[in-house]
């Protein structure tokens, strides 16, 4: 009979990677972030971003999904943010995973489906946290203070992996 299970050595693999970069997105939002007090939520302006693309573009939206939705969710109960952990794991489990799906399913120049990957994760978090903040604050005005904070910490993200995922997937 034969087995329909991986070789320990590719699981062991896949479980390496995906510990790997949630601890990178992990460190990159708690440790290089700027906090800006005139945001609705307190805002919080981080490189998390940055590893979570390099996952889902270069091993693919489930590592894309583990890296964002456990690494950025660690970060908010870790930093005393832990109302806000649930909506972080699924919001940027989701970014993380569209945008891995994009990269692995879109035909073009990788380039500009890496640009599109982006924009679409970008959508996925202003949307996203704008509601998770209209839950949490009970109001619908209130949140429009966060998404100037949220576009910049995806656009800064994009402006660095963007011309270096291709390079990172064919080194590794």
């Amino acid at each position: 009979m034969q087995s329909t299970l991986a070789p320990a050595s590719t699981k062991t693999r896949s479980l390496v990677i995906n510990s790997l970069f949630i601890a990178l997105t992990l460190v990159a939002t708690m440790f290089i972030n700027i906090k800006l007090p005139i945001m609705g939520n307190g805002g919080l302006i981080h490189l998390g971003n940055v590893p979570l693309f390099i996952a889902a573009f270069v091993y693919g939206r489930k590592t894309g999904f583990i890296a964002g939705a456990f690494g950025m969710g660690m970060f908010d109960i870790l930093s005393g943010w832990a109302a806000w952990s649930p909506f972080t794991f699924i919001i940027v489990g989701a970014m993380g995973y569209v945008a891995g799906l994009i990269a692995e399913k879109m035909p073009g120049k990788r380039v500009l489906v890496y640009t599109v990957a982006v924009v679409v994760a970008l959508i996925i978090k202003v949307v996203g946290y704008y509601f998770a903040e209209v839950i949490l604050y009970g109001n619908w005005v209130i949140p429009f203070g966060s998404i100037p904070g949220n576009i910049m910490q995806v656009v800064i993200a994009g402006l660095i992996v963007v011309p270096l995922a291709g390079r990172f997937k064919k080194l590794l």
